[in-house]
């Protein structure tokens, strides 16, 4: 068994034994290869996810002198100027006003007049990896379907969206643990070009509204609600990024579950009924984000330790949702389970206010393979991206026929 080393090809090939582990040893663990509490227990993360003791950022209360913090190096701050304004790293009230204008997009009314939408062109994907007898599921279906349904909720036009994917894994880089320098400066150069792509298209809006988010964040923003042009561009790049990284990941990791256990595949071929609770319990059995970090704005205890103000707690949800004191055999996929409370999504404020898209998504292109590429097989085995917190893989070949 490996033990627990984020950075180790065998451990992210397959984590779960060595959570297995971490859980058996206690609540909470101190890491120091990054200075951070590990929390690996399903009531443990459920509980501090709403924990307002916790919080994304600290600096709306403290400093980072004041937090025993050094500040980030200058040549990193474009990456941090749009990362700190998107609604995902504030804390209320901040958090709170933009969220209310976000999830007017959200609604579930609203994302249910996208779901004609994202079937059509789910089934358009799966039509042509059929045409040509197979091929990546990775670039021929899972990125392409909610890249462009985020893209058209924001009102990107189509001859701009090639670089969306590639600006979106190169900030997302700057969320595994101990990025590297490299990391660091594709991140920054990233953040640079997609905020001067998108103050453009503000600037068009502004002169020729649309009908999407963009324009309505545009709108709100004039009628007082005090929305920043800053704000804007980082909402739109947490949009995206959020708005596929996690669908895109659940999408191959859930395909090569299935392929990896053939008996559940052929389960839920003979009965496509099946798709909500396989879509819940592919996300669970494995996680798309692995963990999830939090500042402790005021200390806290678990299980009589003590964590001060001032360090960080890593919650991890792979772990979470493989703990058997929620999950019944929780190694074991089963495309039934109905009692199925995993974190996926986080919970508490921050909870994922694209959760029912991706849902949505999700069942779109698992609802085409299934009915347009019934014979659908792994062709070659996939390598894992080198990446802990989001979990993915390089590609996934198959073929169909």
């Amino acid at each position: 068994m490996a033990a627990f080393d984020p950075w180790d090809p065998d451990f992210l090939a397959d984590p779960y034994p060595s959570y297995a582990e971490l859980r058996a040893q206690g609540r909470v663990r101190y890491f120091e290869a990054t200075n951070q509490w590990l929390v690996p227990h399903h009531a443990d993360v459920s509980a501090l996810l709403r924990d307002r003791r916790l919080g994304r950022t600290y600096q709306h209360r403290f400093t980072h002198e004041e937090f025993g913090r050094t500040p980030p190096p200058a040549e990193h701050e474009p990456f941090h100027t749009l990362n700190d304004h998107g609604m995902l790293d504030l804390e209320p009230p901040d958090h709170t006003r933009i969220r209310r204008l976000v999830s007017k997009a959200f609604t579930p009314r609203t994302v249910e007049r996208l779901g004609p939408y994202v079937a059509r062109l789910a089934g358009e994907l799966v039509d042509g990896l059929v045409e040509k007898g197979g091929g990546d599921l990775l670039t021929d279906v899972a990125e392409p379907l909610p890249v462009a349904v985020i893209a058209e909720m924001l009102g990107i036009p189509e001859a701009d969206r090639a670089p969306l994917r590639p600006w979106s894994a190169d900030i997302c880089g700057m969320y595994e643990l101990n990025p590297s320098e490299d990391t660091a400066a594709k991140a920054v150069r990233a953040s640079v070009e997609f905020s001067d792509y998108l103050r453009e298209l503000i600037a068009e809006r502004r002169q020729a509204p649309g009908d999407d988010l963009i324009s309505g964040l545009i709108e709100a923003h004039d009628e007082g609600d005090r929305l920043t042009e800053q704000e804007m561009i980082s909402t739109a790049v947490l949009l995206l990024n959020a708005g596929h990284e996690a669908t895109v990941n659940a999408t191959v990791n859930g395909w090569y579950a299935l392929f990896r256990n053939p008996a559940q595949l052929a389960a839920l071929r003979a009965d496509h009924s099946l798709v909500p609770t396989a879509i819940e319990e592919l996300m669970r059995y494995d996680t798309p984000l692995q963990l999830f970090e939090r500042w402790v704005l005021d200390e806290i205890e678990i299980d009589g330790t003590t964590i001060p103000r001032g360090a960080e707690i890593a919650m991890l949800f792979g772990s979470a949702n493989h703990d058997p004191e929620v999950f019944r055999r929780p190694e074991d996929l089963d495309l039934t389970r109905r009692d199925n409370p995993h974190i996926s999504f986080s919970a508490g404020i921050h909870y994922c206010i694209g959760a029912p898209l991706a849902r949505i998504e999700l069942a779109a292109s698992m609802t085409a393979l299934l009915e347009r590429a019934p014979t659908l097989s792994l062709a070659a085995q996939p390598r894992r991206k080198p990446n802990f917190v989001i979990r993915g893989l390089e590609g996934l070949s198959v073929e169909v026929g």
